[in-house]
C-alpha cells in the first residue's frame, strides 16, 4: 500500500510585491505504507512547505498528491482539516507542551482542540498507556516544568501518537540535540512508529540524521523561482 503519492505536484505561495517568487515541483515521489523518509535541503527550500502540503494545512496549486489514498487536490478547507485529524500526527522541533497542564492533559490536548475527536475512556486509557511505554508512567500528573527536557519531549511525542494516526510528520525533531540525545530520539521515533506500522516523513539538515535513512528527498533541487 501507498502512504504518499505524488504526480506533477506544483505549489505557489501568493506573491507580495518586494517578495521573492517562489515555487516547489514534485515531478513524482511514492512513500509505501510504513515507510520512513526524510527530507533535507537548506533553510527557506520548501521542506515545511511540503510537510504542510501532506498535512493539508497548505492547498496543491496544481497536479495529485495523495495521501493515506484521498487526493488533497481540490479538496475543501474543513475537509483537508478532517482528514488531517484522522490521519496524521506531528512533532515539533520544539515539542511546545501548554505549562499549567500536566503530562497526561498535554497528550490529551488534541482532544481539546478538535471537537471532531472524541475525549472518552479509551482514549484516556491509550494516553496513560503510551506513558508508561515511554517510561512516563509515574509522571503522568506532573507539569512540564517537573519533567526534563527529555521527558518533555517524550510527552510530546506521545500527543503525537494519542490519536493513531496513520503517519508521523516529524519537522527537525533533533535540532539543538547532542549528537547522543539526537540519536536517542531518532531510536525512539523508530521504535515507535515499527510497532504501530506507521509512516514517518522527517524534516532535517543533520548528515548524522539523514544516514539512518535508507530514503531521502533532497527538496531543496525542487524548489525555485515560481513561473
Amino acid at each position: 500500500m501507498t502512504a504518499i503519492q505524488a504526480n506533477a505536484l506544483r505549489f505557489s505561495y501568493p506573491q507580495r510585491p518586494g517578495d521573492p517568487p517562489f515555487s516547489l515541483k514534485l515531478p513524482t515521489w511514492t512513500v509505501p505504507s510504513g515507510g520512513r523518509v526524510a527530507l533535507y535541503g537548506p533553510s527557506g527550500c520548501g521542506k515545511s512547505t511540503l510537510l504542510n502540503l501532506i498535512a493539508g494545512v497548505l492547498e496543491v496549486s496544481k497536479g495529485s498528491l495523495q495521501v493515506a489514498g484521498v487526493e488533497m487536490q481540490g479538496l475543501a478547507d474543513a475537509d483537508r482539516r478532517a482528514h488531517r485529524i484522522r490521519t496524521l500526527g506531528f512533532v515539533f522541533q520544539d515539542y511546545p507542551l501548554v505549562g499549567h497542564l500536566s503530562a497526561l492533559e498535554n497528550v490529551l490536548f488534541p482532544f481539546r482542540l478538535n471537537p471532531a475527536l472524541r475525549l472518552d475512556r479509551a482514549a484516556r486509557d491509550r494516553a496513560r498507556a503510551l506513558l508508561t511505554e515511554l517510561g512516563l508512567g509515574d509522571k503522568v500528573r506532573r507539569a512540564p516544568r517537573a519533567l526534563s527536557q527529555g521527558e518533555r519531549q517524550r510527552v510530546a511525542i506521545a500527543r503525537a501518537l494519542v490519536t493513531e494516526p496513520s503517519i508521523l510528520l516529524a519537522d527537525e525533531p533533533t535540532a539543538g540535540l547532542d549528537p547522543a540525545r539526537s540519536s536517542a530520539v531518532l531510536e525512539l521515533l523508530e521504535s515507535l512508529c515499527a510497532r504501530r506500522d506507521l509512516t514517518l516523513v522527517l524534516v532535517s539538515h543533520d548528515p548524522a540524521v539523514l544516514a539512518r535513512f535508507e530514503h531521502t528527498l533532497e527538496v531543496g533541487g525542487l524548489s525555485g523561482v515560481a513561473s
